[in-house]
């Protein structure tokens, strides 16, 4: 197999190359004067089982065109097989219409990468499970509930401990590790009371004297994650822990974290980690590259994806 990284995140998919014992594969990804994304390919891929490491993070837009136009050059270069890989997929919230002429983007990208060439998508943790319907390939969602679950594990006590969903729309999810873990489940329901009056939080579950544990796929600006944390102090909850999938954290996120009744933030390197957050008090990073990385060998070797969370 080749295996060629972007450069949204390049630590990434140097450890999955590293898990794999396979190098990779020489490739110039740059700009022009005008910001124009070049690609070329410095190896031989005819024939070859190919996979592009990149997840469509910020700048959503510059890394969505590195990916499409690396997508292209191999295409053109006659690789046998080529396997988007996407830790993260940018514009997955944008998987409905949300009112009158507004855009599906997810499906549009979708058609994109499609497009451009790609052969199979392999992506982790999808913000809805209906974009896989989008692609008209071969797609294969990963969980990251092995990575999760173990850090868990060893960090609390399952006997004292709640997992929450931080908005109703989270449940099957948090309903999912609550069994695996054996744990009771809790839920935040939030709504406006009306317009110009701040969200009211009520916690649906009982909480008091417990540990309690957020999960959610993303987290982006982490208002509704620390509001439900301060929610759950109220409601007696001796410590709040938050495990989120892909952290992308804009804007003043970090920040608000910092200052939130989190005790930790748990996150994956699904995105490459800002100065931010790598200095962070409560913010820590889980590596995914070894679940990647066997993914990847699996597809390569035409073996199950599913037997991997069995």
């Amino acid at each position: 197999m080749k295996i060629i990284a972007g450069n949204s995140n390049r630590p990434l998919a140097e450890a999955i190359s590293s898990y794999l014992n396979a190098p990779l594969t020489k490739a110039s990804i740059r700009r022009f004067s005008d910001m124009e994304v070049f690609v070329e390919i410095l190896e031989n891929v005819r024939g070859e089982d190919v996979f592009v490491i990149q997840s469509t993070s910020y700048p959503a837009n510059d890394n969505l065109m590195e990916l499409l136009v690396t997508l292209d050059a191999l295409k053109r270069g006659s690789a046998k097989r080529i396997t988007a890989v996407l830790p993260y997929f940018g514009y997955a919230r944008q998987d409905r219409k949300t009112g009158p002429r507004t855009p599906i983007s997810a499906k549009l990208v979708a058609n994109l990468i499609t497009s451009a060439g790609a052969d199979r998508v392999l992506t982790l943790d999808l913000h809805a499970g209906q974009i896989q319907g989008f692609f008209d390939i071969p797609t294969d969602n990963l969980m990251a509930s092995p990575v999760l679950l173990p850090d868990i594990e060893k960090r609390f006590d399952c006997k004292n401990l709640v997992i929450v969903s931080p908005d109703v729309g989270g449940v099957v999810r948090a309903r999912a590790i609550a069994k695996r873990l054996d744990a009771d489940l809790a839920i935040i329901d939030k709504r406006r009371e009306r317009a110009g009056v701040s969200e009211v939080m009520n916690v649906i579950g009982d909480v008091d004297g417990k540990c309690c544990i957020l999960v959610d796929d993303i987290v982006d600006s982490a208002g509704t994650l620390c509001n439900a944390a301060v929610a759950l102090k109220k409601k007696g909850a001796e410590e709040v822990d938050a495990f989120v999938v892909h952290g992308v954290l804009s804007g003043g996120a970090v920040a608000r974290v910092s200052s939130s009744p989190l005790s930790k933030l748990v996150i994956t390197d699904s995105i490459a980690a800002t100065e931010a957050v790598r200095v962070s008090h409560n913010i820590e990073q889980l590596t995914i590259a070894p679940l990647i990385g066997e993914a990847i060998k699996r597809i390569s070797e035409e073996r199950s994806i599913s037997a991997l969370f069995k």
